[in-house]
């Protein structure tokens, strides 16, 4: 079961998103996310997708969004945190992601027929925006679970 993790990452009252070059969803819009790799904290695995999707060092402030996408013969989960920016250089990553750029929420919702999913980008902005969940929502144990 594939985990999803990523964050809302906001400056000045903008969002930025990146424009993914994978062939099933090529030029849609989508906020910096991927998928968490094995031994991986969600935590960890959130700052290091969008640092490898935007160049953008971030800190995680909050849980925004947690999803469920079935599809034939898989389930997704997806975890979505609100962050602060801590470097803002934007650079998108060669041969991941064809741009990264900033919109207004109001921009956002105006192409939502851009956007990979939009009910889910959309949403994950809008809880960003009204306030997420405090981190400690997640509880997180490295120690083995018998």
């Amino acid at each position: 079961m594939p985990i999803i993790v990523g964050g809302v990452v906001e400056k000045d009252n903008k969002y930025l998103l990146v424009q993914e070059s994978k062939p099933k969803c090529y030029g849609k819009w989508n906020i910096p996310a991927g998928h968490l790799d094995p031994g991986e904290s969600i935590f960890d695995g959130a700052k290091r997708e969008i640092k490898e999707e935007t160049n953008c060092d971030v800190e995680l402030t909050g849980v925004c969004n947690i999803g469920n996408h079935i599809v034939p013969n898989d389930t997704f989960v997806a975890i979505v945190f609100t962050t602060k920016l801590l470097t803002d250089t934007v650079k998108p990553q060669a041969g991941e992601i064809l741009e990264a750029k900033w919109f207004t929420y109001e921009e956002i919702v105006a192409m939502s027929d851009q956007l990979r999913r939009a009910d889910w980008i959309i949403s994950a902005i809008d809880f960003a925006r009204r306030g997420a969940a405090p981190l400690d929502l997640v509880k997180f144990s490295e120690t083995e679970v018998r």
